[in-house]
């Protein structure tokens, strides 16, 4: 799966490919710069923690070989702001349900950045055409990025994953809900 999209600030791309400019991020620097405590608190117990260089490296090992990890760059300054880490799910008619995580650094907070990158995200997979839903896990003291999900319109799923976080999914295709006949009272 490759997955590029831009936005009206953003432009996110795989983390391996080059920027418009040519040149390709020194990745290791930006993790080490972008995972920051306040950054990955909400994140699994094993990505916390100060980055060095070699945790750097090694981070990076370890998310290229679980799937596909996305740069989210500022287009006009050309900084690297965030990361969205996305999954594909086989369905059976052929579709597939996207996975979905991202961070942005603690400068990208409060600027509408995450609305915008989970926006074009909702945007790239509608216009696939084989996306059924967006699924995204948060923990559940992580209220703001709860907030941002169901302004996009993701609901809360039923129950909790086993590492405790709420699980929100977007529906794509619209022919996965299924509408029961309204119950009639009995007289």
């Amino acid at each position: 799966m490759k997955a590029t999209f831009e936005t009206k600030r953003l432009s996110v791309r795989g983390w391996h490919e080059a920027g418009a400019d040519g040149a390709v991020a020194d990745l290791p620097t930006v993790i080490s710069g972008m995972l920051t405590e306040p950054v990955t608190r909400w994140l699994p117990a094993d990505w916390q923690g100060p980055y060095e260089r070699a945790r750097a490296e090694a981070w990076i090992a370890d998310r290229d070989a679980e799937g596909l990890v996305l740069l989210v760059v500022d287009r006009e300054a050309g900084q690297p702001l965030g990361l969205m880490l996305v999954f594909e799910e086989a369905v059976k008619d052929g579709g597939v349900h996207v996975r979905v995580g991202y961070l942005l650094a603690e400068n990208a907070w409060g600027q509408g950045y995450g609305g915008e990158l989970l926006g074009g995200l909702v945007t790239w997979c509608r216009e696939r055409g084989d996306v059924r839903s967006i699924i995204g896990g948060v923990a559940p003291e992580n209220t703001a990025s709860i907030r941002l999900l169901e302004r996009h319109g993701f609901v809360l799923d039923a129950g909790v994953a086993p590492d405790g976080d709420l699980t929100y999914r977007l529906v794509i295709d619209l022919s996965l809900i299924h509408i029961s006949e309204p119950t009639r009272p009995k007289r």
